[in-house]
């Protein structure tokens, strides 16, 4: 059995859930295939005076079975919002010697990161220490966000040539990869993976009012139903999405996340007049998450940029199409009208592609349909596939 190792800071924790969860069961799913074994380090940032969120992470414990996977924490010093330029040395300085204890117990075959900053550069360190593999993995923000800061985008170049192959959640990111300097010979696609059995169509004529019952407001089975999945921040364009709504006669919307800007959008819609028909309902269990994305008509995500959205291609799952912009991935999961529209960025043009999809419905299963090869042990084939090619002889 091989072994990899993963350094990621994007991990479910007990103070935060649902954070990474997609990480968490794209690399489940490798190790349930009984060709990898599958050790995490999941480093946790602590400021100096560790207050409020930052005291409850402190009181995770440093390793753990999850999963079926064990994922152990080391700590290092984190400084808040101006300290991104020490992050990745930080990491790799806390991280070296819980590695050094894996491989003391057991032999590692390969280094893994999965976000690329900063994952990468912290894990390009440990792998010129060790003299490990390495593959980086890139999910969109790292690349459309890090790699337009000076440090960050040197320090990425820097670690993708160290790396010996490189995984992008999409054709497009893969392009941008490209553009920023990295090799293009390099990068292998990866898309997502899904859970198929929660993310299906479900048909229920009580479907709308045992979720509003459960979720504590009123949802009407005659008004179109429109939910948006994404962190509450000003990338993902909620605010976007309130202007349009007033020129979308009637319906309601549910917005699934939490962010900085949940004060800010609440007053918004205050302001429009939509505060009886917006809906902040936080995170959702992921087994609550399939039943809105069932009962909604539409999935509204009016991105400034994305790798490959899991919300995308959760939504067509559930037999929901999706209004989105033409941003990442995009173009590789709404291929037709079948799976909804890709629009402008501003208030009028997702109004028209949201009213555009309600005045003529696709049938859900054939929406679902259009997603039918994504499944997280698709996903870990992909994966098992690819490490195995980086770990084979060069002639």
């Amino acid at each position: 059995m091989r072994h990899v190792v993963s350094i990621s800071t994007l991990w479910p924790n007990p103070v935060s859930p649902r954070f990474g969860t997609f990480v968490a069961r794209s690399l489940e799913a490798l190790a349930r295939r009984g060709d990898w074994r599958v050790t995490v380090i999941n480093p946790i940032g602590l400021p100096p005076i560790a207050l409020g969120r930052y005291r409850d992470l402190s009181n995770i414990e440093e390793r753990s079975e999850e999963g079926g996977i064990m994922v152990h924490r080391p700590r290092f010093t984190l400084i808040p919002k101006i300290g991104a330029r020490r992050n990745a040395a930080a990491i790799a300085r806390a991280a070296l010697p819980v590695l050094e204890e894996i491989r003391a117990a057991q032999e590692v075959d390969l280094l893994d990161a999965q976000f690329f900053f900063p994952d990468g550069p912290a894990a390009a360190r440990l792998a010129r220490a060790t003299g490990l593999p390495l593959s980086i993995k890139a999910r969109g923000s790292d690349i459309t966000y890090w790699g337009g800061i000076d440090h960050a985008r040197a320090e990425m170049l820097r670690a993708a040539q160290r790396a010996d192959g490189l995984l992008a959640v999409s054709e497009a990111l893969k392009r941008d990869m490209v553009a920023l300097g990295m090799e293009e010979d390099k990068i292998t696609v990866h898309y997502t993976g899904l859970d198929r059995d929660r993310f299906r169509p479900l048909a229920h004529t009580q479907l709308r009012a045992q979720l509003g019952a459960e979720l504590g407001f009123t949802m009407p089975d005659n008004a179109p139903l429109l939910a948006c999945v994404g962190a509450l921040i000003e990338r993902k364009g909620q605010h976007i999405l309130l202007d349009a709504l007033t020129e979308v006669p009637g319906a309601h919307l549910v917005l699934v996340g939490r962010g900085e800007q949940e004060g800010q959008l609440k007053g918004q819609a205050r302001a429009l007049g939509l505060a009886d028909r917006v809906h902040f309902v936080g995170l959702l269990d992921h087994d609550v998450l399939p039943l809105m994305l069932s009962a909604a008509d539409v999935m509204v995500l009016p991105s400034a940029n994305e790798g490959l959205a899991n919300a995308w291609v959760e939504a067509l799952a559930c037999g929901t199409p999706v209004v989105t912009c033409d941003v990442g991935g995009a173009r590789e999961v709404i291929t037709s009208d079948l799976a909804g529209r890709l629009v402008a960025r501003e208030p009028r043009a997702v109004a028209a592609g949201i009213n555009a999809v309600l005045n003529d419905p696709p049938p859900r299963q054939a929406v679902a349909d259009l997603v039918a090869g994504f499944s997280w042990e698709e996903n870990a084939a992909r994966l098992a596939a690819y490490y195995e090619e980086l770990l084979a002889p060069k002639d």
